[in-house]
């Protein structure tokens, strides 16, 4: 990094965005298996807030790769990278006052932490999307499993690459046997319960 670049603040700041929103901001991060549900319980969780009037914004693991990191491939350095460039741009989002979702596979511990500790401490809340592999392969919406058996892709997590589960997730939803909306209920009693938003009776 330069020596040259000094950090400038500005005028309004996150406390008064916050004032606007009537939301506590946070990263929601969703982290699971390929196939586990993480993209569909983050987007359906998503419409319920924002009927709800929230702010919000969602982060997907495959549209960011896109465009922000399209130039990284899925070996271990750059599953890092990855993780660190949507860590610094979820932490931008929360100083604008918004909750942002972010669904991404996030196999390392070490890197789902390193994202916690960008923000203040009750500004990450880690969502475990819990689904076995054996169904996640069953699902296979991508038909990667099935590549990967195949030695068609390397490095895929679940296979030949590890997945580190979270130690104490914030949120741990078992996502073999419940539906996505009552997914979304546990989430959202949990952001109630824990003063981030509150329920408006539309």
């Amino acid at each position: 990094m330069s020596t040259n670049i000094v950090w400038h603040d500005s005028q309004i700041t996150k406390k008064d965005r916050t004032k606007l929103t009537a939301q506590k901001p946070c990263i929601l991060w969703f982290t699971g298996l390929s196939g586990s549900g993480k993209s569909t319980i983050a987007n359906a969780l998503e419409e319920v807030l924002h009927n709800n009037k929230n702010f919000t914004y969602l982060l997907d693991g495959d549209n960011v790769r896109h465009g922000l990191n399209s130039n990284l491939g899925f070996n271990d350095a750059s599953r890092v990278e990855n993780i660190r460039r949507v860590g610094e741009v979820a932490k931008l989002f929360v100083e604008s006052g918004q909750i942002v979702l972010t669904a991404f596979i996030s196999p390392f511990r070490e890197d789902r932490e390193l994202v916690k500790n960008l923000v203040e401490k009750d500004e990450f809340i880690e969502v475990f999307i819990d689904t076995p592999l054996e169904v996640c392969e069953i699902r296979d919406p991508k038909g990667l499993y099935k590549k990967a058996r195949a030695g068609e892709i390397k490095d895929f997590t679940g296979i030949d690459s590890p997945y580190e589960q979270p130690d104490k997730a914030d949120i741990h939803i078992m996502n073999d046997e419940i539906t996505i909306e009552k997914a979304c209920e546990q989430i959202i009693d949990f952001l109630i319960d824990n003063n981030y938003i509150t329920w408006r009776d539309n």
